[in-house]
Parts: structure tokens; sequence; C-alpha cells
């Protein structure tokens, strides 16, 4: 695409934010940046236009994105003193791409609706090195039209993009896609505990599982991380926290039990407690590790 592309406003400039952005003007559209964190200087060399505030992205972009924490950040990015809301008019679009609240979600479109925008949840998952290789699977909420219209920025940032259907949508299946991922992760960080435990070698009891029905991408790269002890943040333990209290606050509205879910959750916990929040979700296996009193690995070196 070359630079007579769309409008498009970036809010939010984090782990998975910033490259998601720069992938943005590298397909040749025309990008305006805000971020409560230090924007990189690789904005303003790509070519962005750094505001100050979200309210002056919605006014020069016709497509707003926002990518940030958690459920009250976005609210009061749309809805501040200084957020989207009030840079908008008619005719314009949100794009909601954090991972938050299907609820919320809904109230959120109605308000944006309510300005004459179109909204789309669109959350995604594949981490940061989905990010940084633009390889994100996009799970999308929203009216068709709109979904049409934001594919070649979709295009630009993922691979799998699906719109499953109206606002909040895409917010459940992210939900959904974090049960699983924990569940995988407890499950590999239980059997490789049980393995090194017994005395076998837990490299070479992954490398075996790799070849078989057990394998998976949770087996193939977060069973390398609890390895080789490598637990810097590609997606942290407290916003997958976050993610499966939104799941166990859905589960309590709708009437349904997820024991497994709630188990994961308070692994996470225990792993925030012991002051690994900021590590990445992979360290989930710590806390098993702690209640054993043995690590899968030693430390590297």
């Amino acid at each position: 695409m070359t630079k007579s592309g769309l409008k498009v406003g970036f809010i939010g400039l984090g782990i998975m934010g910033a490259p998601m952005a720069l992938h943005l003007v590298k397909a040749g559209h025309t990008l305006f940046v805000a971020s409560r964190s230090r924007i990189p200087a690789s904005f303003a060399e790509a070519g962005a236009t750094v505001c100050t505030n979200a309210t002056e992205v919605a006014r020069r972009a016709d497509i707003v994105i926002t990518m940030v924490p958690d459920t009250p950040n976005v609210e009061d990015v749309l809805f501040g003193d200084t957020g989207v809301a009030r840079g908008l008019t008619p005719g314009k679009l949100v794009i909601d791409m954090s991972s938050i609240s299907p609820m919320a979600t809904k109230a959120f479109a109605q308000r944006i609706n309510a300005l004459g925008c179109d909204y789309l949840d669109a959350p995604v998952s594949g981490g940061e090195v989905g990010a940084k290789a633009a390889s994100l699977t996009i799970m999308v909420g929203g009216p068709q039209a709109a979904f049409e219209r934001a594919q070649p920025l979709f295009a630009a940032m993922g691979k799998n993009i699906t719109l499953v259907g109206g606002n909040g949508d895409g917010q459940t299946t992210k939900v959904a896609n974090q049960i699983i991922v924990a569940l995988n992760i407890e499950a590999v960080a239980e059997a490789l505990l049980f393995a090194s435990k017994a005395g076998a070698d837990p490299a070479r009891v992954r490398e075996a599982l790799m070849g078989g029905f057990a394998a998976s991408r949770i087996l193939e790269v977060h069973g390398e991380r609890m390895i080789q002890r490598t637990f810097n943040p590609g997606f942290r333990v407290e916003l997958h926290q976050k993610d499966l209290n939104l799941a166990l606050q859905g589960a309590k509205e709708l009437g349904v039990s997820l024991p497994h879910t709630a188990s994961a959750a308070q692994l996470m916990q225990s792993c925030a407690a012991h002051g690994m929040a900021g590590l990445d979700h992979s360290a989930l296996c710590r806390s098993l590790e702690l209640m054993a009193g043995h690590e899968i690995a030693p430390a590297p070196g």
C-alpha cells in the first residue's frame, strides 16, 4: 500500500503495541500515535506523527486503534478527558485490540456507535513474537462492513484473521483462547516437573514428546522457556491473571463451572504473590516448583 493509504491512529505502544503499529507504517499507512509510555524514536524515524493525547489522535485519524492493558485503561483512553471520543466525528472507526471484558466491550461499542462511528473489538493472540513477526491471530467482533474496512490493517499485523460475530464476540473468543493457553502451560509444567523429579532429563523428555500426540506450540515454546529458565516477558503473568479473572467472572454470570481455569488462576496468583507478576506466563511452572521443592531445570551457568 502507498502513503495514500489509510489514516490510522494507534494508542498504546507497549510490548505488543509498538511492533504492531510499526507494521502499519511499513505497510504504507499514515500513522498518528500516542502512548503513556515513552514513544520509541523509531516511530518518528519511520514517519509517524506523535500526538499529545488520544483526542488529537482521533481528530487526525480516520481509524483509531487502542492497545492497552485492561478494561479500565480502555475506558479511560476512549472516554476520559483527553480520550478518543472527544476527537471523533461521524464515520470514523474505533478498533480496540486490547484483551478486556466482553460485557464492557458491548457497552463501549454502544457509546461509540451513538457518536455515529463504528466499533470493532479485535483482541490478538501470538504474544510479542507474533507481534514482531506480523503473524498474530486476530479475533474480531463487530459489523461486517467495518471488518472489511479494517482488513488492510489486520493483514499488516496478523495472519489468522476471523470475524467471529457481533461486538463482544471477539473478546469472548480471546477469553476462550486464554483458558486454553493457561491450561496447556499448566499441563506442560506439570509434565516436565514430574519427569525432572523422577530423574529424567526434561530437555530430552520435551524432545521426545514433540514427536508425539502431546506436541503443541506451548510445549515447543514455553516448555523450552521452563527448561532454559528464560522468563523474560513475552506475555506477563499479571496480564494472563487478568484474562483468567475475566473468564471466571464471565463463568459466574453464565452459571458455568470452569474448575481447571480456576486452578490455573490460583497458580498465576501464587506467582504474583512471590514477586513474579512481571515474568512471562510460562513462569507458572515456578508455582508448581515451589510446592514440589524441585525445579524443572537448574538456572543456566
